[in-house]
């Protein structure tokens, strides 16, 4: 279980989160919604550990667990290892270095350090998909024959894999390479910032696809988003409208839809 409680963030001396809280069971999917300047994406980087992001302590203790495992005491890398995935809303591209060779390297660096980051986070590791998983990512034939599949299953060209990361690469290639590195990795949680900024109809259900088959199998997700576009392809199990850095209102499904038809500014009551 993904848990946060009492999360004060703030950039430099502007406090933007104000004791937020939230749990995420597997295989949920909770979409965060807000207008600009809610804290949306503050969540997100907050969460993964991002230095610019600074968490505050207050006279109630934060808590940033994922299962038992505290993120708090573990670096951006360390809680990627511990299963926390972030997807950007602007992928970052890397020149020189292939899909592939990220891929290969990310999975062999993952698998090898693994054992070593969850002993010294006290981390007791959970069975789901691990023995699977520690197979696929640490041989390289493995790694190639799981990359192409995920490609077809997401309709990405096999040429896109030999090319440079996210370099002069679409905008709905971006968030479809990112898919499958999210796929590819299956976290236990995902955190999607801003997945259908950019994205046409096809994409995006491909995107959706992506998620929902990894929801199936266990991950929790973060979904945060303006719009209702990517709900309309994936169900989300809650919906949270985030406003002047809290979640200001919870509910179903239907809750996205009363957002699209009204607006935000009849977030006041339980709905």
């Amino acid at each position: 279980m993904l848990t946060i409680s009492n999360l004060h963030v703030s950039v430099g001396e502007k406090e933007i989160l104000k004791g937020l809280s939230l749990t995420v069971k597997p295989g949920e999917i909770h979409a965060i919604m807000g207008p600009n300047g809610s804290g949306k994406s503050t969540l997100a980087y907050a969460l993964m550990g991002n230095p610019t992001y600074e968490i505050r302590n207050t006279n109630f203790e934060t808590i940033v667990k994922l299962d038992t495992v505290d993120l708090l005491k573990l670096s951006p890398d360390g809680r990627a290892r511990a299963g926390l995935f972030l997807a950007f809303q602007q992928p970052v591209g890397i020149p020189g270095v292939s899909v592939r060779k990220f891929l290969r390297a990310v999975g062999k660096n993952r698998n090898s350090k693994q054992s070593k980051q969850s002993a010294q986070a006290g981390k007791q590791i959970a069975n789901r998909k691990e023995s699977a998983k520690s197979d696929v990512l640490s041989d390289a034939l493995a790694i190639n024959k799981r990359l192409d599949e995920l490609a077809e299953e997401l309709s990405i060209r096999p040429d896109l894999l030999s090319r440079d990361l996210n370099d002069n690469f679409s905008g709905g290639e971006k968030k479809k390479i990112e898919t499958l590195q999210m796929m590819f990795l299956s976290p236990q949680y995902a955190i999607i910032d801003e997945v259908d900024t950019g994205l046409d109809v096809d994409a995006l259900r491909i995107v959706a696809r992506g998620i929902s088959t990894l929801a199936k199998q266990g991950t929790g997700f973060i979904i945060i988003t303006h719009y209702q576009r990517i709900l309309k392809h994936v169900k989300p199990d809650r919906v949270h409208v985030m406003k002047d850095g809290n979640i200001a209102m919870s509910g179903t499904a239907a809750l996205a839809t009363k957002i699209e038809e009204k607006g935000y500014s009849h977030v006041s009551t339980r709905f």
